[in-house]
């Protein structure tokens, strides 16, 4: 007798992918600088530690908004009561404040039209469960973030079908990948209800081009039952230049607004947002994430399901404080960059003295590490060897790029801002080691094949030589 439901029991929440075995293997022997100092350093947490001194000051500066008061007077009972479903107006109206700010206010969102959830997770989910049935599917650019196959995938049903992206162009998205995905989903008897992107990606750390959002836009106005999703939860953390470009920012250059002529209204409302304060605000424990939608029917349909993971009203209270307050928000955004900016150029720093590269990015808490020539051989099999060598021997824990479905072996995930300076330089320290000390086993190896494949003649002459040399 089956105890669990197929559901529960079914293998495609993705826990078996060595992303998150990773952190299985970090949480049971965790670096710590004085108590386990030669544990494993987590680089596969994609978390933003870098200002949360800012946060700290904010908060001692507003006791009262941190001990749940108003003009002096504790609203604990008033928090602590029932609150429906659609949320603090305030809140939702300074959340849209602060996505609009990111995006140098060049377009504006409606409290009205957004809807909250306990993080981006569920708020993919429930957009999933909004938009298609089981057994659809979506098209995904590689690589993508492991987690999608359990937050789009396992509850909902819904298949991924991934578009194929290549070194080749910097992994960005092309016109026949597009269609390429589409054609494969068509095979497999597949009906696609859209194409979810991050922007900027994860884990590629880089933000979209106005082509690419063009294409993607080009194909769902053609496709007229396929929606567009843009999971933007690191929009707030582009460091440099080119600059972070909204899907929404596309709509309006192209003049797809909802009081338009019906075939541009239709593309309005099948685009869709994602965003969180996990990334941006380095809040991931808060659990705080948005869908946007200018579609009513969609809004109304997520507001009902969002009733399976709710912001707390003291979350939502604490944060509308803080984000109503614009100098606030200002500075940090502002210093939140240079931070990340000076942190990502460290790694880069340290990659480079191990002779290792990565893709150009400018935005996220991460980089695309390129260890390619670093395989025994151009295969997953060998990448999974080199990521098992740098998890129990290096002890660094990063994510191998078959677990985010990307086409080519030997590209990896690598996070900087989720520790201090001194444990980043310890991690390149012991990545470094571990390629000088690779680099010469190997031309050992190679020094051994190079001998053996000598022909005996060889080693006769330089007996000869040798015995010459000695009687001179």
């Amino acid at each position: 007798m089956q105890l669990l439901s197929n559901k529960a029991s079914c293998n495609t929440h993705g826990q078996d992918s060595s992303y998150f075995l990773g952190w299985e293997e970090y949480e049971k022997n965790p670096y710590d600088e004085a108590l386990n100092p030669k544990g494993i350093i987590q680089m596969g947490l994609a978390e933003n530690q870098l200002s949360f001194d800012i946060l700290e000051s904010w908060l001692a500066k507003n006791q009262d908004v941190a001990g749940f008061k108003r003009d002096g007077k504790s609203i604990f009972r008033e928090l602590a009561l029932f609150q429906d479903y659609h949320g603090i107006p305030s809140f939702k109206k300074a959340l849209v404040d602060f996505m609009a700010e990111i995006r140098g206010n060049k377009v504006t969102f409606d409290p009205n039209h957004i809807v909250l959830t306990a993080g981006s997770t569920s708020a993919n989910e429930t957009l999933m469960f909004c938009l298609a049935e089981q057994g659809d599917a979506v098209l995904l650019p590689t690589p993508y973030y492991p987690g999608f196959d359990r937050d789009l995938k396992w509850r909902t049903g819904v298949e991924i079908v991934p578009i194929q992206c290549t070194s080749a162009n910097n992994f960005q998205i092309t016109q026949s990948a597009l269609q390429h995905a589409h054609e494969e989903a068509k095979k497999r008897n597949l009906r696609v209800k859209g194409v979810l992107v991050t922007n900027p990606s994860n884990p590629l750390g880089t933000t979209m081009s106005r082509n690419e959002l063009n294409l993607l836009i080009d194909f769902i106005k053609v496709n007229k039952d396929m929606h567009l999703i843009s999971d933007e939860i690191y929009s707030g953390t582009v460091f440099s230049s080119p600059k972070f470009i909204s899907v929404m920012e596309i709509l309006k250059e192209r003049n797809y607004l909802k009081d338009s002529y019906s075939d541009t209204a239709q593309v309005w409302n099948r685009v869709h947002v994602i965003y969180s304060l996990s990334k941006d605000l380095g809040l991931p424990g808060f659990r705080v994430g948005a869908i946007y939608s200018n579609n009513d029917e969609v809004i109304a349909a997520a507001t009902k399901m969002s009733s399976f993971g709710l912001v707390s009203s003291q979350t939502q209270y604490l944060l509308s404080a803080m984000l109503s307050d614009k100098k606030f928000t200002k500075y940090y955004l502002s210093e939140n960059e240079k931070r990340l900016k000076r942190r990502q150029r460290m790694l880069i720093s340290g990659l480079q003295k191990a002779n290792i590269s990565c893709l150009k990015s400018n935005a996220g808490l991460f980089c695309w590490v390129d260890m390619r020539h670093l395989l025994s051989s151009n295969t997953f099999e060998a990448e999974m060897e080199l990521w098992k060598k740098i998890v129990y021997q290096v002890k660094l824990n990063i994510s191998p790029g078959s677990s985010c479905h990307c086409v080519e072996p030997g590209w990896f995930r690598v996070c900087f801002a989720n520790m201090t300076v001194d444990t980043l330089n310890l991690a390149m320290t012991r990545l470094t080691t571990f390629v000088a000390d690779t680099n010469v086993a190997n031309e050992s190896k190679m020094s051994t094949r190079r001998t053996r494949s000598l022909p005996s003649w060889v080693f006769r002459l330089s007996s000869i030589n040798y015995r010459e040399q000695e009687e001179r």
